[in-house]
């Protein structure tokens, strides 16, 4: 992947809204793969023929498998204020999932206590008292079920930032995430049917309201099945 194939959804100078591709890293990781920070870095030298090193904060992340709108900073201050927004509880972060299955109940709060083995890169839901266990809650939302049955269209919104939780959390309820390899069955040749929709934070200078929509791959397995853009307030059809 190079720098030019990424979609820019907003640049100014103090933000920039990107949209990730899945299975690439949001930093550098072992794999030295092409990750969302570097390619980001190259594509601000290129446009603005700037020499030496670019600053460009990352201030949250999403995992390798799960694409959608991130945004960086662009200056060490907007670093600052977009880091400060998000322990404020600022950020709102709106996901669309596709499950394998049906939850019980059409919209829930879920709370869970989770604890990550570092050396499997895997999370599991552990008791309170368990050492390291952190507090993990989401909402979840049915938009749409599959005619069949076998599987549906959620929203979520994280409440708080667990690496994995979405995944681990729907797992726990018996509707893991479609595409699941590591928390459900999984499903060859598909990527995780995880997808980072919506953004909406304060802008870091202005404090005006900003809204981002990433529309999740229509063409894909399982997204094809169901019409997404119709919550996201897109007609696809048009």
């Amino acid at each position: 992947m190079k720098s030019r194939d990424l979609q820019i959804m907003y640049e100014d100078n103090h933000l920039l809204v990107a949209v990730k591709p899945q299975n690439v890293p949001s930093q550098e990781d072992e794999s030295k793969d092409p990750d969302m920070l570097t390619l980001l870095k190259e594509y601000i030298k290129e446009k603005y023929a700037k020499e030496g090193n670019v600053f460009l904060g990352l201030v949250h992340r999403l995992d390798r498998p799960t694409g959608g709108v991130m945004v960086f900073a662009r200056t060490s201050k907007a670093a600052a204020r977009l880091s400060e927004s998000i322990r404020e509880g600022e950020f709102e972060k709106t996901y669309l999932a596709v499950l394998d299955g049906v939850p019980k109940e059409k919209t829930a709060k879920l709370t869970h206590y989770l604890v990550k083995n570092q050396e499997q890169n895997m999370v599991r839901i552990a008791p309170l008292s368990t050492v390291g266990a952190k507090k993990a809650e989401l909402i979840y939302k049915i938009l749409e079920v599959a005619k069949d049955k076998s599987a549906s269209l959620v929203s979520i919104n994280l409440l708080t930032g667990r690496g994995h939780q979405a995944r681990v959390q729907t797992a726990a309820i018996g509707a893991p995430i479609f595409g699941d390899h590591r928390y459900g069955k999984g499903a060859p040749g598909v990527n995780l049917a995880l997808w980072a929709a919506v953004l909406k934070f304060p802008h870091p200078v202005t404090g005006k309201t900003m809204v981002f929509i990433a529309y999740p791959p229509e063409d894909e397995i399982p997204w094809s099945g169901f019409d997404a853009g119709k919550y996201l307030g897109i007609n696809k059809n048009l």
